[in-house]
């Protein structure tokens, strides 16, 4: 209790200045600009960004864990401020605005969903909290959960238990893009929103993310590369730099870093793909009925 105490204490990492004014939200223009970023230790995070995201479009970030691809979102969501460069949004540098204004525009879908302990109708609702139940419902719909959540003996009444224990990984993710759909914010971020998933849970759950982005600003990181194979661009970090950047064909034909990614990803899918196979025909062998001739003996 104490040590929770602590922590009103503490000054805060981000503050708006005194004359902070709303973000006027016109397009959803995204710009990076020569930003670099270092947590406490010191050593830069992020050296150099700079990219553009045009309204409506898609950017993926990909590279290796640690690389600062999901730094890149929080410093959008402004969690943190950048130590240079600036980030803006229609033209407007983000930390010369509100933050609870900037946040109302932009819409996170992690890899590790939060419910709370309550029912799976207020964990939706959390998206906005004055929406009716029939907007609650309308969200699920087009999340692809609705039919699932009517499954349930209580229904959106469901409790969803302890950090929503009660709820499957793609159970918790539909409930988080129901949520986003609620919030029906202009500028979407998902890190890494469907890499803890199985393969065929992640196909559906993509189908449902397609509806949430489409014509909105989206900035994806990924770990999969075949779900950000469509994306209007590509940025592959390294070492906390862009090293790549392109379409996906673009990026293939140049045969670097991110074809290595590919190359890699295609030939585990593929040894995935080979290990289930021997693996049902071996299960298959073992429910075959003995044969005629098998347990006779010659005499």
């Amino acid at each position: 209790m104490e040590s929770m105490f602590k922590l009103f204490d503490e000054e805060t990492e981000v503050k708006d200045e005194v004359n902070a004014g709303d973000l006027l939200y016109e397009f959803g223009k995204v710009e990076f600009e020569n930003v670099y970023f270092n947590y406490i230790d010191g050593k830069d995070i992020l050296k150099d960004i700079s990219f553009t995201v045009e309204p409506g479009q898609t950017v993926a970030l990909v590279g290796q864990s640690g690389c600062g691809k999901s730094t890149i979102l929080r410093l959008l969501f402004r969690f943190y401020d950048v130590h240079s460069g600036c980030i803006r949004i229609d033209g407007q540098d983000i930390s010369k605005v509100k933050q609870r204004s900037l946040r109302a525009h932009i819409g996170v879908v992690p890899q590790d969903t939060v419910l709370f302990n309550n029912n799976i109708r207020e964990n939706i609702r959390y998206g906005r909290v004055s929406a009716s139940d029939q907007e609650v419902e309308e969200a699920a719909i087009a999340a692809d959960i609705h039919e699932k959540i009517q499954s349930f003996p209580s229904g959106y009444d469901t409790p969803v238990g302890e950090r929503g224990l009660k709820l499957s990984g793609g159970e918790k993710q539909r409930v988080a893009i129901a949520r986003t759909i609620l919030k029906a914010p202009q500028i979407i971020l998902l890190d890494e929103a469907t890499s803890a998933l199985d393969t065929q849970t992640e196909r559906n759950i993509q189908a449902s993310l397609a509806k949430v982005c489409s014509c909105r600003t989206t900035i994806v990181v990924a770990h999969r590369l075949s779900t950000i194979i469509g994306a209007d661009q590509i940025l592959v970090l390294s070492d906390g730099q862009i090293a790549e950047r392109g379409r996906h064909e673009e990026l293939l034909a140049k045969g670097g870093l991110y074809s290595d990614m590919w190359m890699r990803q295609q030939q585990a899918q593929d040894s995935d793909s080979a290990s289930d196979t021997e693996a049902k025909d071996r299960t298959s062998e073992k429910l075959q009925p003995p044969s005629a001739t098998s347990g006779h003996r010659s005499h």
